[in-house]
């Protein structure tokens, strides 16, 4: 077994106590970017899947978004933020530098001197989490974590290049994760990887120490999210692939036994992709990028939230968690809810 790799016994584990996500109430919609750049509906939605996606208005950032995740998860855990131990929240677009976004949102929720930090892995971001606050869970570390993801990628979006501002979206996602001893529920493994050689594929290169904001930069589209689009569909298709049989092979598990697979919502043409080459159909994922376009780290906890409450998937399901993204990084979980 690699050692990005873990198994999860019955002795303690890390259960879903509860979950909960926002997005802000604007909306920009295919049409509307029609009157932005050279695009259509027709173009964007046949090779996206999406329609619509949700960006941030005056005040709100993407520690206020996680906040009201947050609370929402909170109010469904039968926790206060006293009672937490460990606040994860994976971003790439934090609040400021410094202090990490969790600290502002431990701030926000109150109550609480719990541990905080950022997690940076992109679109992976909250299945390292899920993955970090598991492994604290069972070694005995911590009791209750709350693992958000948040995303404002409209910060870091270049609304003239009609290739990339199609495709990105604001809101965020957050878990209640809880220990439980001898139980089915939980998670039951995780994966995480990263291939630093594809770091072009996706990526910001400003500002940071390569680039600094005391300096000019050279090319003003650095400061932007950039996607090799081509590259990043034949690699994600791939991996996802690999990592959702992977997975169901170490745990001796079928694909038929699985409820729902929840992915990182980048592409509706890579999910399809995955579906038709793991023999599935395509209703065996929960699809949501049509509304909320690609949130990063946000959007598999916002779909996560959004396939509970609808009833999409229920108490004692297999759900599978999986993402791949910037960095270039990739992870899964495997849950029982």
């Amino acid at each position: 077994m690699a050692n990005s790799e873990k198994i999860f016994t019955n002795q303690r584990k890390a259960i879903i106590a509860s979950t909960g996500h926002a997005v802000p109430g604007k909306v920009l919609t295919n049409a509307d970017l029609e009157k932005m750049v050279e695009t259509s509906d027709e173009w964007i939605t046949t090779r996206t899947g999406i329609k619509e996606r949700r960006i941030i208005d005056d005040g709100q950032t993407t520690a206020s978004l996680a906040i009201e995740a947050s609370k929402v998860a909170l109010a469904d855990s039968g926790i206060t933020a006293s009672d937490l131990d460990l606040i994860i929240c994976a971003t790439i677009t934090p609040e400021m530098v410094c202090p990490a976004t969790a600290c502002v949102v431990q701030d926000g929720l109150g109550g609480s001197h719990c541990a905080a930090f950022d997690l940076a892995a992109a679109c992976s971001g909250f299945t390292y989490g899920v993955s970090t606050a598991a492994s604290f869970i069972a070694a005995g570390h911590n009791e209750n974590v709350l693992v958000i993801g948040a995303e404002t990628l409209s910060t870091i979006t270049n609304y003239e290049d009609r290739s990339s501002c199609i495709l990105f979206g604001d809101g965020a996602g957050a878990v209640v994760l809880r220990a439980e001893e001898n139980t089915d529920a939980g998670l039951l493994y995780s994966s995480m990887s990263a291939d630093g050689s594809y770091w072009k594929t996706i990526s910001c290169e400003a500002y940071g120490s390569k680039n600094p904001v005391s300096q000019k930069l050279e090319e003003d589209h650095l400061k932007y999210l950039v996607v090799n689009g081509r590259e990043t569909y034949q690699v994600a298709v791939r991996t996802i692939v690999e990592l959702i049989e992977n997975a169901l092979k170490a745990c001796d598990i079928g694909l038929d036994d699985v409820a729902s697979i929840i992915p990182h919502q980048m592409n509706a043409r890579i999910i399809e992709s995955v579906a038709k080459r793991l023999g599935v159909g395509e209703d065996k994922f929960f699809v949501n990028i049509d509304k909320y376009g690609n949130t990063s780290a946000a959007s598999i906890p916002i779909a996560l939230d959004e396939a509970i409450r609808n009833g999409h998937v229920n108490k004692g399901d297999l759900v599978v968690l999986v993402a791949f993204g910037g960095g270039i990084t990739w992870g899964i979980n495997l849950i029982r809810l």
